[in-house]
């Protein structure tokens, strides 16, 4: 059972990583994360017979653990949130596999308990294992399933939103060849705002803008919704896709690319203040040193020659507060 169950998350590795890439990307981008899973699958396979029964109940534990994390993040919800293709059909069965080792493995550890020891001894081994299972677990089985969750997460439907003023839908091209699709509200006084993450999260923070006559531009980060790209929850990659925005409101007729801003409408630290923008050329953009504003829970990164949007945000009733004190 064990190396049946395996044979089909391996199935699913490989057909992700190699048979149904993500948009954008190809079957080399992803020798590591797919051969290296599939190398560690096969080595188990073979040694499995050979370990004690502790050992067989704890690895089948974890490869179920793992295998379960992967199909629910990438398959079971991707069909929930939007439909069923692509990798689905073979990371909903990993899915299940994970479930049958879990159960594979307790099992295996429950009727190859010993029960022939003398009371003391046997708790405090039992015990012994109990704290090197946590350790375990906290260092190599949570990092890694936070790992799948955090570059695996299937792709939602983007739906249409109100931002004030009509958008355009519009697309451009990262350094590293990677399309990013997104709305843009065309700009009637020369400055611009780029409202992150994503196309949906910060929509309510950025309508108040084109109101006052900037102009915003929401994109899908690389991975997500209708752009091209992996998924990763890290933020890697995340400063070619600024830079890409950046590049693409300098060129614009109605920008001035001096006056080009961004707006964090995230949780959490503020992160950088767009750092690296600015070797773009197009123009002194949102450089750290120049500070943030707390609007409405988001923090507002203004560029240079645009203090006048600064104020505006400071003066919005009920949204602007004190300066972020986290910039760089």
């Amino acid at each position: 059972m064990f190396r049946a169950t395996l044979a089909t998350i391996v199935v699913a590795v490989v057909d992700d990583a190699f048979v149904h890439p993500e948009p954008g990307t190809s079957a080399g981008d992803h020798l590591a994360s797919g051969l290296v899973p599939a190398a560690i699958a096969v080595v188990a396979a073979l040694a499995y017979p050979r370990l004690r029964p502790g050992l067989r109940g704890v690895t089948a534990l974890i490869c179920g653990l793992l295998a379960l994390t992967a199909g629910v993040v990438d398959g079971f919800r991707h069909v929930a949130v939007d439909r069923l293709g692509g990798d689905d059909l073979t990371a909903m069965p990993a899915g299940l596999a994970g479930i049958a080792l879990l159960a594979l493995g307790a099992l295996t550890l429950w009727r190859t308990r010993r029960l022939d020891e003398r009371p003391l001894r046997r708790y405090g081994r039992r015990t012994l294992v109990g704290i090197a299972a946590v350790v375990v677990g906290f260092l190599v089985v949570f990092p890694t399933a936070f790992a799948i969750n955090a570059t695996h997460r299937a792709r939602t439907v983007v739906e249409a939103a109100d931002l004030g003023r009509p958008y355009e839908r519009v697309s451009f091209t990262t350094a590293d060849g990677l399309r990013l699709v997104g709305w843009y509200v065309p700009s009637r006084n020369g400055a611009a705002v780029i409202a992150v993450p994503g196309r949906s999260g910060p929509v309510e923070h950025a309508r108040m803008l084109p109101r006052q006559g900037y102009g915003v531009l929401l994109f899908d980060r690389r991975g997500e919704g209708e752009s091209e790209g992996d998924f990763n929850a890290f933020g890697w990659g995340g400063d070619a896709d600024i830079k890409a925005a950046v590049t693409f409101l300098a060129q614009r007729p109605d920008i001035d690319a001096a006056r080009i801003g961004g707006l964090v409408a995230a949780a959490g630290p503020a992160p950088p203040c767009w750092s690296g923008a600015g070797e773009i050329g197009r123009g002194d953009v949102a450089r750290p040193e120049r500070g943030c504003v707390r609007v409405g829970g988001a923090d507002v990164v203004p560029a240079a020659g645009a203090d006048h949007l600064m104020q505006q945000m400071q003066d919005h009733p009920g949204h602007a507060s004190s300066r972020c004190s986290t910039t760089t």
